[in-house]
């Protein structure tokens, strides 16, 4: 095969850039697209589509698509999602790794709020670690049948909590060992060992890593009976 340079796109109708932008959106069943979410599917370049139309947003407008700036996110939306990659890859995620599929926000967008894809890391790394008081237990936090009738710590497992639960569970169920990483179909909870009813608290220790399936099928059994 002959080497040859790639199609230049300058002359491309905006019509067909527009319908371009538009089938992508169809086919992600979304009313905005990013523009890494149009690199991965479209036909041409976000930055042919850019230089077109002025801007990504204004290209976005024109096609009759809302924006997908989104400058207002709290940071707190952004480690929850960036949890969510983590946990789904069952390791620190890349900068390539943040696409449409995995997650709700670019890496460039946790790039521009912090000022590098690193400090990004580092930011969630301390909301991670960020003491409260569902996260680490003290002396009798575990909880027992018998200290049921009062509960210092609230029944929900909060994003912060979940995510050390399962980190120190490597991602994987704990009594099949199954794991998003190696299986898409894995959903993962965060169960309590002594369930609540029974006077368990919502502290690390008292929280394991189960698969769905697994944890319905628990139900309110107490895992150390």
């Amino acid at each position: 095969m002959k080497f040859e340079l790639e199609p230049h796109n300058r002359n491309i109708p905006e019509g067909e850039l527009l319908a371009d932008l538009k089938r992508v959106a169809k086919e992600l069943g979304k009313s905005a697209v990013t523009i890494d979410e149009y690199n991965e599917r479209g036909n041409y370049h976000s930055s042919t589509l850019s230089r077109r139309f002025g801007s990504w947003i204004k290209t976005l407008q024109v096609a009759g698509l809302e924006k997908t700036r989104n400058l207002n996110i709290p940071n707190e939306d952004l480690f929850e999602n960036l949890a969510d990659v983590w946990t789904k890859l069952g390791r620190q995620p890349k900068y390539s790794d943040l696409t449409s599929l995995t997650s709700k926000f670019s890496s460039g967008t946790y790039e521009k709020r912090f000022g590098s894809w690193r400090k990004g890391l580092e930011e969630f790394v301390k909301w991670a670690n960020e003491s409260d008081e569902t996260s680490f237990s003290s002396n009798n936090s575990v909880g027992t049948a018998i200290s049921k009738a009062k509960h210092r710590t609230p029944r929900n497992v909060n994003y912060r909590l979940r995510f050390l639960v399962m980190r120190r569970d490597n991602f994987k169920c704990r009594i099949t060992g199954r794991s998003p990483a190696t299986d898409p179909t894995v959903v993962l909870e965060v169960d309590h060992i002594i369930p609540w009813d029974k006077g368990g608290e919502t502290v690390l220790e008292n929280l394991q890593t189960l698969a769905k399936e697994i944890n319905i099928g628990k139900s309110n059994l107490d895992m150390n009976e």
